[in-house]
């Protein structure tokens, strides 16, 4: 159960996989990674957040988040950091620290992936693919705020085994060959990588876990999701809601806000919001036919909605975000 409103969330927020760096190094080594609001303007300028992820391919190396202790990663691992923090990576937590990161730096004209190769050899030698996923948090994004700071999956047999370990072998071929098309190839590699290891922090939630990702696993709380989102348009209350998923109405009422963290009908406003505003940006419809669209009887209540949730009316959002696009 659930499985759709994750896809469904995904699309919406647009989620887009951006440029990738390799690093094929050699102990010691350590290079902090700015912050997503900092890496963003340069590496996707188009998106409101940058999450910021790596996949070890050889060897064995540290994450260390700027809070919270160093993780260790081995050949198969990817660490994926949702809120764009920064962080250090490197082949030990005492190594000295390094220059930081700059990717405005890279010649313009390089071809992504871009390589950074280090100098010395030996059996230690680590190699590392750096990702990165732009993706909208505003109006509103239910994943983001349910992802832990810091997010390890792992194809611990190597990267030859499993549905994870062949996206990576296929994302090492890219970056190391370099074909044409292989910019685009990664992007979607990235993106398919980041939905698989959310599929996996899914599966590893606590039973007594509670968030929109573990509403999505709960019998009630997923199917009432499911509902919301294949038909976002529909007129809903919350008695038709818990009639449908075979729930008494104070009692769905009670079990989606425990895991979602608010009611039903105010979780359904704000993705009718979402789904407008995607719809604002990236067409030319009006704003009369977007608000039946996502469900309101007229463009008068829609306009209220929308200004409250985002701050500005419909079309002026609109006006303000082409703006912005054109200007970067």
């Amino acid at each position: 159960m659930g499985a759709d409103t994750l896809s469904d969330v995904l699309r919406a927020v647009k989620l887009t996989g951006a440029v990738f760096v390799t690093f094929d190094v050699s102990p010691p080594w350590s290079a902090p990674v700015p912050s997503a609001s900092t890496l963003a303007p340069i590496v996707m300028p188009t998106a409101q957040h940058l999450i910021s992820y790596h996949l070890l391919t050889t060897g064995s190396c540290w994450a260390i988040p700027r809070e919270g202790d160093p993780v260790h990663l081995k050949t198969g691992d990817v660490v994926v950091f949702p809120g764009g923090d920064p962080h250090v990576m490197c082949s030990d937590p005492k190594v000295p620290r390094g220059a930081k990161f700059d990717v405005g730096r890279i010649r313009p004209a390089a071809q992504w992936p871009y390589r950074v190769v280090g100098k010395g050899e030996g059996p230690n030698r680590l190699g590392i693919i750096c990702g990165f996923l732009g993706c909208d948090v505003r109006p509103f994004n239910p994943l983001l705020p349910a992802l832990p700071r810091i997010m390890v999956v792992s194809d611990r047999s190597g990267p030859k085994d499993g549905w994870l370990g062949q996206l990576m072998r296929l994302a090492v071929a890219e970056a190391t060959d370099k074909r044409a098309g292989g910019e685009g190839v990664l992007a979607r590699l990235s993106e398919l990588m980041f939905v698989e290891a959310v599929r996996r922090h899914l599966d590893s939630l606590p039973a007594e876990q509670t968030g929109w990702l573990a509403g999505l696993r709960d019998r009630f709380v997923g199917h009432s999701l499911t509902l919301l989102h294949s038909m976002p348009a529909h007129a809903w209350t919350i008695e038709e809601l818990a009639r449908e998923v075979g729930l008494a109405r104070s009692s769905l009422a009670e079990r989606f806000v425990h895991f979602v963290g608010q009611p039903p009908m105010h979780y359904l406003a704000q993705w009718r919001i979402q789904i407008a505003a995607g719809l604002l940006s990236s067409g030319t419809a009006n704003v009369a036919s977007i608000a039946e669209d996502v469900g309101y009887e007229s463009e008068a209540a829609f306009s209220r909605a929308f200004k409250k949730l985002v701050g500005a009316p419909p079309a002026t959002w609109r006006r303000q975000r082409k703006a912005a696009s054109e200007a970067r």
